[in-house]
């Protein structure tokens, strides 16, 4: 079952992309945490997805990508989320920091999303 561990501090965003996973992904496991710092723990080299969310308070996901990357777990395992735009994420993560760097809130990102969940439940 490939692993993957959701880290946004938006309790609602958190609960409906992993209601989402579950329900389309049954082959998944999804574990969720709205609070960078306590999450910090749950990541570990075995994790087959991380997804963090860029803007959050107390530690921002960029720190929580290069714990991650210190860590072990290597940056194509690795989404960073955010609802900013495009340009500013590219810019902010040139090609290669991690697997990719999505706008959480555009319908076009969210088959990004569901290509690599596919792929990750298929190789399971």
């Amino acid at each position: 079952m490939g692993k993957i561990l959701l880290i946004d501090d938006d309790k609602a965003f958190l609960k409906l992309l992993e209601e989402y996973v579950e329900e389309r992904f049954p082959g998944l496991e999804v574990l969720t945490c709205n609070d960078p710092i306590k999450c910090l723990v749950l990541i570990t080299d075995d994790l087959d997805l991380l997804l963090i969310d860029l803007e959050m308070p107390g530690l921002d996901g960029s720190k929580v990508l290069s714990y991650a990357v210190s860590r072990g777990l290597d940056k194509n395992r690795i989404i960073i989320l955010s609802a900013r735009e495009a340009d500013y994420l590219h810019e902010r993560f040139p090609m290669g920091s991690c697997l990719a760097v999505l706008n959480k809130f555009e319908r076009q990102q969210k088959k990004v999303l569901d290509m690599i969940f596919a792929a990750l439940e298929q190789k399971s």
